[in-house]
C-alpha cells in the first residue's frame, strides 16, 4: 500500500468519525485571548515539536534538520487520535509548538485558548502572499492574526467513466440540472446503472457541497456567532440531492471508500464521483482494470459564477505555550512553501498544497497515465480559484456534524428529509455554542 493511499484511507475513516481534518475558517472567533507574541530569534540550538498525521513526514522533517543544523524538528506522528491527543496536551500545558490542525477545527480550538499569534514575525506576515488567497483567509481568521500557515486543500471536482457516458449518449454536465438529467438517463439506460451515491455519514463531504452554493453557515459580527446553517442556498442544496433519492437515481447504501463502494465502481454500476484532488489515487491504486476509464471535469455549478467547494485540507498551527516563535514560523514557512518540501509532501503523504508554488510542481503539471495522461490537476488548480473566502466553521463543528449526518442517515432510510437534517444541524450549532457559553443567534 502506497503512502498515498494510506493518507486518504485515514481521512475516509476520520470522515466517518466526525474528526477528518478539513476546510475552513474565515470569522474571528469569540473569546480569543492569544495576542502577538515575541518573535525574538532564541539564542542557541533549538529543538521544536511538531504533531502531524501525514504518511512519510519525517523524511521531509530530516531534510529541514539536515540543512538547518541549529533549529532542529522533533516530529510525532498522531493519526490514532489527533485532536484527543492535542486536547489532553494542551489541558497538560505541555502543547508541542506546532500541530496539524483541520481547517474545521480551527475555530473551536481557538475558542479554547490554543494558539498563539505569529504577526509579531515578519516572515509569518509575508507568508500571505505565498498561498492561494482563501486559504490564508481562514488560517488568519480573516486577518485577524497568523495562528497557522496552510498546508494542504481539497478542492472539488467530477470524476466521469468516460465510457459509461460514451456508451450512452451523454455529454459532461456544466450545471447540477444537467447532472440530475444525466442522472435519469442512465437509470432509464440500465435500472442498475446509477450516475453516483450519496453517503449520508460523510458531513464533510456534504458541507463542501453547500461551500460551493455559497451557503454562509456562520458569521461572526457583533461580538456573537450569527448561525444560518438551514440558508435558503443549503436548502437547494438539500432539496436537489432528495430528489436524486426520491427518484432512486443515487446509491444511498455506500460508505466513502469501503470495500463495498469500490465493488460498485468495479461492476459499472456508478457512473461518477464528487470527490476532491486527494481522490485521484483513490481510483488509480484499487480500481487498475479502469485505468483509461475515467476523466476529472469541473464539479457542475449552480450558476454563471462557477464557484466551486473544497473537501479536505489542513493547517500547521502554531501553539499556546511556543517560546521559540521565530524558529517556528522559518520552519512552517519552509515546510509548507518550499517547491523541495511540498514536492515530497506530495509524493509521499498525497497532499495537494495550499502554497501558489506548489500548484506549479512538476508532479502536478504533468499528464496522468490512469486518465489517459491528461493534465487533471489543472482541473483541481482552477477549482482552488473558484472556492468563496467568506465560507466559515462554527466552533463547535463536529458536534453540528455528528448531527447532521444522523439526521441525514435517517433521511436516506426514508424517515424525515435531508433538509430535516439541515434543521438537526442549526439546533445543535445554537444548543452546542449555548452549553459552552458562546453567545450565538439564529439567522444572518
Amino acid at each position: 500500500m502506497s503512502n498515498t493511499v494510506t493518507r486518504i484511507r485515514f481521512a475516509v475513516v476520520a470522515a466517518a468519525a466526525g474528526t477528518v481534518v478539513l476546510a475552513g475558517c474565515s470569522s474571528p472567533a469569540p473569546s480569543d485571548k492569544a495576542s502577538a507574541a515575541s518573535c525574538e530569534p532564541s539564542k542557541g540550538k533549538v529543538t521544536l515539536q511538531y504533531w502531524n498525521t501525514v504518511p512519510g513526514m519525517d523524511q521531509v522533517v530530516a531534510l529541514w534538520n539536515k540543512k538547518n543544523p541549529d533549529i532542529q524538528v522533533q516530529m510525532k506522528n498522531i493519526s490514532n487520535d489527533q485532536y484527543g491527543t492535542i486536547g489532553n496536551a494542551l489541558k497538560a500545558g505541555k502543547a508541542p509548538e506546532l500541530a496539524q490542525v483541520g481547517y474545521d477545527e480551527l475555530p473551536s480550538l481557538r475558542t479554547q485558548d490554543a494558539f498563539v499569534d505569529a504577526s509579531a514575525c515578519s516572515d509569518a506576515t509575508a507568508a500571505k502572499s505565498k498561498f492561494v488567497p482563501w486559504t490564508w483567509s481562514q488560517t488568519s481568521f480573516g486577518g485577524t492574526g497568523v495562528f497557522a500557515m496552510p498546508q494542504d486543500t481539497g478542492p472539488m471536482a467530477l470524476y466521469v467513466r468516460s465510457d459509461i457516458f460514451k456508451k450512452n449518449g451523454l455529454t459532461i454536465p456544466k450545471t447540477w440540472d444537467e447532472y440530475a438529467a444525466d442522472a435519469q438517463k442512465l437509470h432509464k439506460a440500465d435500472p442498475n446503472l446509477s450516475i453516483t451515491f450519496f453517503d449520508p455519514n460523510n458531513a464533510e463531504w456534504f458541507n463542501g457541497l453547500l461551500w460551493q452554493n455559497n451557503a454562509e453557515m456562520y458569521k461572526y459580527s457583533a461580538d456573537k456567532w450569527h448561525v444560518n446553517v438551514e440558508s435558503d442556498q443549503s436548502k437547494q442544496v438539500a432539496e436537489y440531492w432528495q430528489k436524486l433519492i426520491d427518484d432512486k437515481l443515487v446509491r444511498t447504501d455506500l460508505a466513502h471508500g469501503s470495500t463495498q463502494m469500490y465493488a460498485a465502481y468495479q461492476k459499472d454500476q456508478i457512473a461518477t464521483y464528487v470527490g476532491a484532488a486527494w481522490g485521484y489515487s483513490m481510483f488509480r491504486d484499487n480500481l487498475p482494470k479502469q485505468a483509461g476509464k475515467w476523466t476529472i471535469v469541473p464539479m457542475p455549478t449552480w450558476g454563471a459564477n462557477g464557484a466551486s467547494g473544497d473537501w479536505g485540507g489542513s493547517t500547521v498551527a502554531f501553539m499556546k505555550g511556543n517560546k521559540h516563535l521565530y524558529e517556528s514560523v522559518k520552519f512552517n514557512t519552509w515546510l509548507n512553501t518550499d517547491p523541495e518540501a511540498l514536492a515530497m509532501e506530495n509524493k509521499l503523504g498525497g497532499l495537494y498544497p495550499a502554497a501558489s508554488a506548489g500548484l506549479k510542481l512538476p508532479a502536478l503539471s504533468e499528464g496522468v497515465p490512469y486518465y489517459n495522461n491528461e493534465k487533471i490537476f489543472d482541473v483541481f488548480a482552477d477549482s482552488s480559484t473558484k472556492i468563496d473566502t467568506n465560507f466559515a466553521w462554527g466552533p463547535t463543528q463536529k458536534t453540528v456534524n455528528l448531527a447532521l449526518q444522523d439526521a441525514m442517515a435517517k433521511a436516506a432510510g426514508g424517515k424525515g428529509k435531508i433538509t430535516d437534517a439541515l434543521s438537526a444541524a442549526q439546533a445543535a450549532a445554537l444548543k452546542s455554542m449555548k452549553d459552552q457559553a458562546i453567545p450565538a443567534t439564529a439567522g444572518k
